[in-house]
């Protein structure tokens, strides 16, 4: 409870920091409303169109929330399917490497031309952002482990099925929490980067619409809701990790 009450406070901290900031910009610069609005009128915006943004922001952590669970199930299986049977890593890699160098404003038309309008095509724009990300962090980690152990698997002729399970997965679970951490923040990029090729609905169609109308105030309100979603992403699984991982230490 101390420990969220400290964040707590942090956030709100860094938000009234950052609203003054951006409402001393705003009143030296003086830009036009439809550039840079005030953000007294952007938080009036939440009232205003609460209905309306909290629908699409619902729809956009649906596709994070499944991005990021089916994104981290599936690089970490493939992770553990490369260590057990390296000579498949060796076929299976070069095109999920290729997935990597494209890049994902470049892929997101193409899955939204083969899957629609719909969620499906958010949820894989999700999964390919952090799939790798979670796949090389969990195969490292399989590899990390102590030279001693390794050597104690050996000597005992441990089949390399038991050598996983008992010896890899547990010293690997420090590189997954650091994968997981990672994965937490790009599973929104990828979730909105899917709405923005073409969708129904979400944060990305808030932005794309209001920008079309120049209605400023709702585009920066979606951006702001946007940011409280990383946030609360990235806090949810620091509290997973320091479940999974309770004796890793932190400075």
């Amino acid at each position: 409870m101390k420990a969220f009450l400290a964040i707590l406070l942090k956030f709100l901290a860094g938000t009234g920091a950052a609203l003054g900031i951006w409402g001393l910009l705003v009143a030296v610069l003086q830009p036009p409303s439809f550039m840079l609005p005030g953000p007294v009128d952007v938080l009036l915006a939440f009232p205003k169109h609460a209905g309306f943004l909290l629908h699409h922001a619902g729809i956009t952590a649906l596709e994070t929330v499944l991005g990021f669970a089916l994104g981290v199930t599936s690089g970490a299986l493939l992770a553990i399917s490369v260590w057990l049977f390296p000579l498949a890593g060796r076929v299976i890699m070069p095109p999920i490497l290729v997935t990597q160098a494209l890049p994902v404003f470049a892929i997101a038309p193409v899955l939204v031309l083969w899957l629609g309008f719909g969620m499906s095509s958010k949820i894989v724009m999700a999964i390919l952002v952090i799939f790798f990300t979670v796949t090389s962090t969990v195969y490292d980690g399989l590899r990390r482990t102590e030279t001693g152990l390794k050597d104690l698997a050996r000597l005992y002729g441990v089949p390399r099925h038991k050598e996983l399970w008992i010896f890899r997965l547990p010293s690997a679970l420090p590189a997954f929490a650091s994968g997981l951490r990672v994965a937490a923040v790009f599973a929104p990029m990828g979730a909105v980067v899917g709405e923005w090729a073409g969708a129904k609905g979400g944060l990305a169609f808030i932005m794309l619409q209001a920008n079309a109308r120049g209605n400023a105030n709702l585009l920066f309100a979606a951006v702001i809701l946007l940011a409280l979603m990383v946030l609360a992403m990235r806090y949810a699984v620091e509290h997973l990790t320091r479940i999974l991982v309770p004796w890793q230490v932190e400075d």
